[in-house]
């Protein structure tokens, strides 16, 4: 059968996390007349517009997009309509994210059951409100609660206490293993 398609993250195993994947490498293997199959390329892709550059400047028949999903779901549409419309979409407001977490939040719970469910969401649901002000309690509590009810509370209040802040020009999800 052989190789139908390859992904190649652009960065080596002793950079782990650090400084920026080589997307000219991608772009070699992408363009050598020797390989016929699929390749997709990854590493720091994490928006519409750097999507589209790595398709435009390497050729890349698809990318992938890791660690600029956390706290950021929504990132797979925002690269979907900018493919499509050259358009940036708005950020999610602080209640879309809120409500965007409790989905994940049950999910998890569904899938993982309650322990574990929620050991593995409290990392993601900090990330949602990256750049908010005066977070650090409501983090906290985020981070250390085992009590879904307590969960669900508290991001009621985060949808309460920052209803209208404009998150569009707050940091995403840092790209960094040391979340």
């Amino acid at each position: 059968v052989g190789i139908a398609a390859l992904t190649i993250h652009g960065r080596t195993r002793a950079q782990m996390y650090r400084g920026e994947a080589d997307w000219t490498l991608i772009g070699r293997v992408k363009n050598n007349p020797q390989i016929r199959i699929p390749i997709i390329g990854n590493g720091d892709v994490d928006s519409g517009p750097k999507a589209k550059e790595m398709f435009d400047r390497y050729g890349v028949d698809g990318v992938m997009i890791g660690r600029a999903t956390y706290g950021r779901p929504w990132i797979f549409r925002e690269v979907k309509h900018y493919l499509a419309t050259g358009e940036v979409m708005p950020q999610p407001s602080v209640v879309e994210r809120v409500e965007i977490a409790k989905e994940h939040l049950r999910k998890s719970l569904e899938i993982k059951g309650e322990h574990v469910g929620i050991l593995e969401m409290r990392r993601h649901l900090t990330n949602y409100f990256k750049g908010l002000p005066n977070f650090r309690e409501t983090r906290l509590k985020l981070v250390t609660s085992l009590d879904i009810d307590e969960l669900f509370a508290t991001l009621d209040y985060v949808a309460e206490r920052w209803r209208g802040y404009d998150l569009s020009e707050a940091v995403p999800a840092p790209l960094s293993h040391d979340l």
